[in-house]
């Protein structure tokens, strides 16, 4: 099994948790080079972590490395303009979420891999513990029947001074709040579980903390199967947990864990008189690998070897950021937003709030 050579752009916070989960794969991969354009950041994370390239300028690391994999792990508003620059020299990019702050960036994304044959996926890690996949395979599965309806909130606490952070809780730079930045992750679990989604009716709002941005909103989406789900993202909750549940004709399942989750974590009840081939059904599903970093840095791995496109491929990532705009345009407009509504004609490809959203900026500004 070869090695892989990784890049890591961003220093920060994020950026440790990519390198202890590059940790985690062993001999199968190792940070060759890291750049930051804030020297100690980069001098402190590159010595905790044993990295020889050491660049203070994207442009510099493109120019004398030769990495198998670049892990985007720096703000937002960066993403766009370096995903770009790295696919243009054929890269593959591996970006945080959010990939963008619209989805008109997304789309340059998107081309940019074309013109310089490269490939982008987005990190969407709770798509790849054991049980979502179990979950996955059983959508359709007369055990289970269809899917009827489906609860995914996420209820965390960021309180004021989260937000000093200067990207942070604005639109140019953050993209959105907690629809955006937060819950986006269990709502692209449920996505990947359940399907496309045909429509979405949304609320946003912004009650207590000091943003631009919203920290609340409330979403119900329709799913082409029928099924509807509830959506809460909140960053206003001092119990903090994330939870999803999934309604079968024929069972509940149920997920509850905060940052990522274990087997442990699910519960399956099954309706009366179906006891026993839901419990065969649950129990032929994978176990004992749970969601994080390190389980989809495996499958990136894999596609890399086998010559496939990493997961999670741009049209997926499309349909979850998709979905992100659907939720504001529909909360900002007061009205229903099917899927493929929004195209560069309008204003909610461009910014997340499109329109603007109906509360004052509380910073007087937009841009840092």
């Amino acid at each position: 099994m070869r090695t892989f050579d990784i890049a890591i752009v961003g220093a920060g916070g994020i950026a440790a948790v990519h390198a202890e989960s590059i940790r985690q794969l062993g001999d199968r991969a190792r940070i060759v080079a890291v750049a930051d354009v804030d020297r100690e950041r980069l001098t402190a994370f590159a010595d905790a972590w044993s990295v020889p390239g050491r660049y203070t300028e994207l442009e510099e690391l493109l120019d004398r490395e030769s990495p198998d994999l670049i892990h985007l792990c720096t703000p937002p508003w960066l993403h766009a303009e370096q995903a770009s620059s790295c696919l243009a020299r054929g890269h593959t990019v591996l970006c945080e979420k959010p990939p963008t702050v619209s989805l008109a960036e997304l789309g340059t994304i998107e081309a940019a891999a074309v013109a310089g044959c490269g490939r982008f996926a987005t990190v969407f890690q709770h798509r790849f513990g054991s049980k979502a996949q179990a979950i996955r395979r059983l959508v359709g599965d007369p055990r289970f029947g269809r899917p009827l309806t489906a609860v995914c909130h996420t209820l965390w606490l960021r309180t004021d001074e989260y937000f000093t952070v200067p990207w942070r809780g604005k639109w140019d730079t953050e993209g959105g709040g907690p629809t955006m930045g937060h819950g986006i992750h269990q709502f692209d679990l449920l996505l990947s579980i359940l399907g496309p989604w045909r429509e979405v009716v949304g609320v946003a709002a912004r009650l207590a903390r000091p943003t631009a941005t919203e920290d609340l909103s409330c979403a119900i989406v329709t799913f082409d199967s029928g099924a509807v789900a509830t959506v809460v993202n909140s960053l206003l909750s001092p119990r903090q947990t994330s939870y999803l549940r999934f309604d079968f004709e024929h069972a509940t399942v149920e997920l509850e864990h905060l940052y990522g989750y274990a087997d442990s974590d699910w519960r399956v009840t099954a309706a009366p008189g179906h006891e026993a081939e839901v419990a065969a059904a649950w129990a032929e599903g994978p176990a004992g690998q749970p969601s994080g970093h390190a389980a989809q840095f495996t499958a990136v791995l894999d596609a890399l070897e086998e010559g496939t496109d990493p997961p999670v491929s741009i049209p997926d990532t499309m349909t979850t950021m998709k979905l992100v705009a659907g939720i504001y345009a529909s909360a900002f407009t007061g009205m229903p937003v099917e899927r493929g509504q929004i195209g560069p004609e309008s204003p909610f490809y461009h910014r997340m709030d499109g329109i603007g959203a109906p509360w004052p900026d509380p910073l007087g500004v937009s841009v840092p």
